[in-house]
């Protein structure tokens, strides 16, 4: 049963075999509990894009999502997505995130999972279920 969806940050950290991320993931991709976003691969493939080797890379990102399955956007996940974006607009909320932020949060509301993310502005999200891991822990190997 999934329990984390992976933000960008996490699952390319994971990707690039940064011990941290490693140390993190592996035990979620063992018990089965490790999702990701479709809107996360689109991130990375567009990082993917500047290196050389892209093709070779994006052929080793697609077998990664065979253990780390996307979620793709659904009409309830868009629905959740406009709710998140009225709760979020000032007057009534701290203010708006990203339209690719919102909809990752969107998807982890709808689906019940915890985000694991090492942005701070999911913290705005009202109801979403976070585990923040502070950026600079992913950047060494």
């Amino acid at each position: 049963m999934k329990r984390y969806l992976l933000d960008t940050a996490l699952l390319a950290a994971y990707f690039y075999n940064r011990r941290a991320a490693v140390d993190i993931v592996s035990p979620w991709i063992l018990a089965g509990e490790a999702a990701t976003s479709i809107l996360v691969y689109g991130e990375l493939i567009e990082h993917l894009k500047r290196l050389p080797d892209f093709m070779r890379r994006r052929v080793e990102l697609r077998e990664l999502l065979r253990e780390i399955a996307p979620y793709f956007l659904t009409y309830s996940i868009m629905e959740r997505y406009a709710e998140l974006r009225r709760q979020l607009r000032p007057p009534h909320g701290p203010g708006l995130i990203g339209d690719v932020d919102t909809l990752i949060a969107a998807t982890a509301l709808e689906r019940g999972l915890v985000l694991v993310t090492t942005d701070t502005d999911f913290e705005r999200v009202p109801g979403l279920e976070l585990t923040r891991i502070p950026r600079g822990t992913l950047q060494t190997q």
